[in-house]
Formats: C-alpha cells, sequence, structure tokens
C-alpha cells in the first residue's frame, strides 16, 4: 500500500500533511491495520519536515512517497538537489534548523541516498508500539 504525490509550491506543505493524514486513516478503516495516534501526528510532523526543506532548499518540484512496510510508514521524500542535508548536533540555544534533528529523534530509521538526479530521504515510523496503545481515531 502507497501513495505518491509531486509537490511543486509551499502551498504544497499543508496538502502533503493531509495526504499523509488521509492514508494512514485508510490503512486502518480500510485495511484494518493498527495506527497508533502518535503515529499520525509523528508521520504529518516528518513529512511537514522533509517537504518543507525539500521546497526550501532545492529547485523544481519534489515526490513524496508514502508506503508500508514491516510495520511502518515509510516516508521519502525525492528532491532535485545534490547537496545532502546538513545534520546539526543538537543545540538547544540555536535558534531554527530543528528539523532533522527532530525528524531523526522520532524515526525508527533515516536514510539519505544521492540519485542521477537529486536526493531521496528515507525514514520509517512505526504504525505501532508499546508507548500508546490508542488506535487513532
Amino acid at each position: 500500500m502507497s501513495v505518491s504525490a509531486v509537490l511543486e509550491g509551499t502551498e504544497d506543505i499543508a496538502a502533503a500533511r493531509g495526504m499523509a493524514r488521509d492514508f494512514l486513516t485508510s490503512l486502518q478503516s480500510e485495511h484494518g491495520l493498527p495506527v497508533w495516534k502518535r503515529t499520525m501526528g509523528t508521520v504529518q510532523l516528518v513529512v511537514s519536515e522533509l517537504v518543507t526543506n525539500a521546497r526550501k532548499y532545492a529547485p523544481g518540484p519534489c515526490l513524496l512517497t508514502l508506503e508500508v512496510n514491516d510495520g511502518a510508514v515509510e516516508v521519502t521524500v525525492w528532491d532535485s538537489s545534490t547537496t545532502l542535508p546538513l545534520i546539526l548536533a543538537p543545540d538547544p540555544s540555536r535558534v531554527g534548523q530543528h528539523g532533522l534533528e527532530i525528524v531523526m529523534a522520532v524515526c525508527r530509521s533515516f536514510e539519505v541516498h544521492r540519485e542521477p538526479v537529486g536526493k531521496r530521504i528515507k525514514t520509517a515510523i512505526a504504525l505501532a508500539d508499546d508507548r500508546d496503545d490508542r488506535r487513532a481515531a
């Protein structure tokens, strides 16, 4: 089960979050997969951060793909820039540039791959975990 969208403008960031919410809702309602409340919020946060970075730092459109694999939602964002993201060490005194730090803290995995054109960032977020046993509404 997967869904993809090409995003071309900053207004698409909200649409990307909505796409993530709708995808997770359908996983639960149509496919019977458990989706925890924490997962619903975490996936939308990760989608927002990754798409925001792609729209901010890369020219042209980006591609967002959400896919279920091995009990997790994989969030993949491709953009046209070959520049790899700068992952800064945690610094509570720094104002801004905490997006990837947050993404890496909440995801099961985080990968960056150069592509023949651009780069692809892939993360995985567990659909359900034992820290939050309440399903999404």
